[in-house]
């Protein structure tokens, strides 16, 4: 079953998380998302929203466990005000 998470925060850097999601987005890291999203919210600027996408749960906990994911959240937490929000969904349907 595919797996969906999603990340939302607040940042008054948005230059420096935009460096920092292509940076991470190269790296070629086993068991990483399928697809991986980052959006603004075009109503409240400064809020963050960051979809990762994988095959299934286990590769997604699998990507979490990796120190690298640690690290880059550890920088990730440094560009933000306040703790992430993070949200685990497991995808029922998905229509084109």
């Amino acid at each position: 079953m595919p797996f969906v998470q999603v990340i939302e925060y607040e940042s008054d850097r948005p230059a420096d998380v935009r460096a920092l999601s292509e940076e991470w987005g190269q790296q070629q890291l086993p068991n990483r998302p399928a697809r991986m999203t980052l959006s603004e919210d075009r109503e409240r600027p400064g809020h963050f929203v960051m979809v990762a996408e994988f095959d299934n749960y286990e590769q997604a906990m699998a990507h979490s466990a990796q120190p690298e994911t640690g690290r880059y959240a550890e920088r990730m937490r440094s560009l933000t005000r306040g703790e992430p929000r993070y949200v685990n969904l497991n995808v029922l349907q998905r229509n084109l």
